[in-house]
């Protein structure tokens, strides 16, 4: 009976090494030493890398640094008339809509009639407390309105920065992107599409713009028009003006269901009136760049613009209503800009808006 217990624990005892000989030596447990000193194996060698962007290619948004008064829209009294971009036009109607749920009770009137008409109005006729504008005051509109009496010294202030888009039926399937050079041809000469690149149907172009009244005419002529004609703006308007079928409209809508309609059309606007109609429309590239808030604010994208607001510092001391509401509109712009499809000022832009605030108040 021993002898076969015997047998028995051999037969296991060398099963067991034989086991254990197969699966190899265990590897032992990490220690805290290990952890911490053990390097990693390199498969292959590293591979460089780019540099870093500079901060001028990539910007990192700065946050505004002044604080304007505390303004309470509950107790703020009087009346406000503003004029101007159809562009500015949705985000100071945004800010409108704030100003009045907080309390404000008065008439705050929003023309939404170019930049151009809006400057004539505040500087020609006198009439607005406010001018909203997608260009910068011209050198003949400040001189109009030095010429009033009283006389009235504009004063800038930037509220955002918008991408103008260049947009196409979502039926459109030939197109993703234009050179500036084929954006000009597009809307000047060019018949058909076959005429602005071979690869597209030879269908004629039905071409969308906004009126002479709009900043948003006057961007694209400078940026786009004026430098396929020799960096001659008046050349570059006249060939936009010229083309053949071109619909010319101030009211934005209008240019929406134009382009929507066919997929030979184009058109371009402020990017928030994109963003409203994405589900009917598609944006095109620009120069292999497409319009978002980095490249918009990088100036990467061909046709990114700063929004202004412009007002004078007597109507400000004179109208405290006024100088509230720009007050307002400089505070809470950053919180609504981005729903309503603009991209933010940086910081420092923001900043100098605010300091022009405190110096037309005498602060």
């Amino acid at each position: 009976m021993k002898s076969k217990t015997f047998v028995w624990l051999t037969a296991f005892a060398l099963l067991a090494f034989l086991l254990a000989a197969c699966a190899g030596p265990a590897a032992p447990a990490p220690t805290e030493e290990m952890v911490e000193t053990q390097a990693p194996v390199e498969t292959e060698a590293p591979v460089e890398t780019e540099p870093p962007m500079e901060p001028t290619e990539a910007p990192i948004m700065s946050e505004s640094q002044i604080q304007l008064p505390a303004v309470d829209p509950a107790v703020v009294t009087g009346d406000i008339i503003s004029a101007g971009s159809s562009t500015v036009f949705p985000l100071a109607e945004a800010i409108a809509v704030l100003f009045e749920n907080e309390g404000y009770t008065g008439k705050l009137t929003i023309d939404s009639i170019g930049s151009g008409a809006g400057f004539e109005r505040f500087c020609k006729a006198g009439e607005t407390d406010v001018s909203n504008a997608s260009r910068a005051i011209k050198d003949e509109e400040v001189q109009n309105c030095a010429a009033l009496n009283p006389p009235r010294t504009p004063i800038q202030f930037r509220v955002g920065t918008d991408a103008l888009a260049v947009v196409v039926s979502n039926e459109n399937d030939f197109v993703e992107n234009l050179t500036s050079e084929q954006l000009a041809l597009a809307f000047s000469t060019a018949q058909t599409w076959a005429d602005v690149d071979p690869s597209f149907p030879a269908e004629p172009i039905l071409r969308y713009s906004p009126g002479t009244d709009s900043g948003t005419f006057d961007y694209f002529v400078e940026s786009i028009m004026a430098p396929a004609n020799g960096d001659d703006a008046d050349a570059g308007k006249a060939a936009i003006l010229e083309s053949q079928g071109t619909q010319f409209s101030e009211d934005d809508n209008v240019l929406v269901q134009g382009v929507e309609g066919s997929p030979y059309a184009i058109g371009y606007f402020g990017y928030a009136y994109y963003q409203e109609n994405q589900d009917r429309l598609k944006t095109l590239s620009v120069d292999g760049v497409a319009p978002t808030a980095e490249t918009a604010e990088s100036n990467e994208y061909p046709l990114s613009r700063p929004l202004f607001i412009y007002s004078d510092a007597g109507i400000m001391q004179a109208k405290p209503q006024v100088a509230d509401y720009i007050n307002f509109f400089l505070t809470n712009v950053n919180d609504v800009i981005l729903d309503v499809g603009y991209f933010p000022a940086s910081g420092d832009a923001l900043d100098q808006a605010k300091q022009a605030w405190l110096e037309a108040m005498g602060q």
